[in-house]
Order: C-alpha cells, then sequence, then structure tokens
C-alpha cells in the first residue's frame, strides 16, 4: 500500500488519541475551533460558522483525496476532543512527510499534549512508512509554535522569505524544521520520557 493509503491509521498512546477525520468529528471539533487566538497564524482564518464549515469541508474533501491524512487529537485525561493535526506533502518516492496544519484548542494549550501527539505522528511516519525525513514549517512570527517545535526535537534548518499570502494580505516568512531518520531514536527517547504533569512548567 502507498503512503497516502497508510498515511491515515488510528494513532494512540495513554495520553492522546489520533483519528482520522470523519463526519461524526464536525461538531465536537467546532466546540474548540470557534476561537480566534488558534487562528492568528495561520493560513486559515475561522471567524464565523461559514468559515468553519469551509474548514471541515475541505479537511474531509483533502482526507477522501488523499491530499493529506487529517487527525483530530482527543485528550485521554479528559475526554475530550483538543485539536486537529495533519500529515500532508507527502513524497513517497523522496521518502518525506510533512507534519502540519496542527492546533489546539484555548484548555489544552501549555500543556504536554502536542508533544504526545507529535510523538505519535513521528513513530508513524519513521517507523510504519518507513521516513526519511519529517519536516515542519511555521510562521517567523510564530514564537510560540517555533519554540514548540524546538521542544519536539526539531532543528531549524531556514526561513523562506515571503513564501505565501496570509489571511489579511500578509506575505509570510516560513520557518523550516526536520527530523531526519539518523536523529528519531534520541528525539523518540526524549518525548517518551515527557514529564507526567499534566501542564508544563510556568503555565495556568
Amino acid at each position: 500500500m502507498s503512503w497516502t493509503s497508510r498515511a491515515s491509521a488510528v494513532l494512540e498512546n495513554d495520553h492522546a488519541l489520533l483519528t482520522p477525520i470523519a463526519e461524526e468529528h464536525r461538531e465536537p471539533l467546532r466546540a474548540v475551533a470557534m476561537d480566534p487566538d488558534i487562528w492568528r497564524y495561520f493560513v486559515a482564518l475561522i471567524e464565523t460558522p461559514e468559515d468553519y464549515e469551509r474548514y471541515f469541508a475541505e479537511a474531509l474533501a483533502d482526507q477522501a483525496a488523499g491530499r493529506r491524512a487529517v487527525y483530530v487529537i482527543t485528550d485521554r485525561a479528559t475526554g475530550g476532543v483538543a485539536g486537529s493535526t495533519s500529515f500532508g506533502n507527502i513524497q513517497e518516492a523522496e521518502a518525506r512527510i510533512e507534519v502540519g496544519w496542527s492546533w489546539l484548542g484555548a484548555d489544552y494549550r501549555g500543556t504536554y499534549l502536542n508533544r504526545w501527539a507529535k510523538l505519535l505522528m513521528l513513530r508513524h511516519a519513521f517507523e510504519e512508512l518507513g521516513a526519511e525525513r519529517v519536516e515542519f514549517k511555521t510562521d517567523e512570527l510564530n514564537v510560540q509554535a517555533r519554540r514548540g517545535l524546538r521542544n519536539i526535537g526539531a532543528q531549524e534548518e531556514g526561513i523562506l522569505r515571503s513564501f505565501n499570502y496570509m489571511p489579511g494580505g500578509r506575505r509570510r516568512n516560513a520557518v523550516f524544521y526536520s527530523i531526519l531518520r539518523p536523529e528519531w531514536p534520541t528525539v523518540k527517547e526524549m518525548l517518551e520520557k515527557t514529564p507526567a504533569p499534566y501542564r508544563l512548567e510556568g503555565t495556568g
């Protein structure tokens, strides 16, 4: 089976459950998505119910077409739907895949949930798909996302200037990060040792 077919799978550990997006997730995901802080540095902008419907329809369409493997993140500690993440830019011939389109609702930011979810995705990419490179990108201005990528062991590679338009017309400088197969054992060990407390130190 191709990576496009195999990228979508139920991924889970004791802390996070990642489920391929489906119609049943429309309302639970809406409940956390209508928070403007999520979309400040996002290429999508959700401000109205109509915006959300377009976002959700696009996620379903990308999933069905194999353009992305779109996941809904459930927090095992609370049982609540927490957000979403995806595999995209799936380049099987080059053994390269991107993890992105990631966001968490307000109640789940500042927890270790992002790290546990990334552990599941990285394990799937390297150990099931056989990736040689997993890449990430974010807005140069998104300090929190850049810190989060460093915290999961991703290496900053550089900035592509004026990479794309953002809502409102700003041109985004995109910062690229990656984890390579030889780095994965060390990254995996670090992520598996994520401390037990639910919230990161110094957060609410």
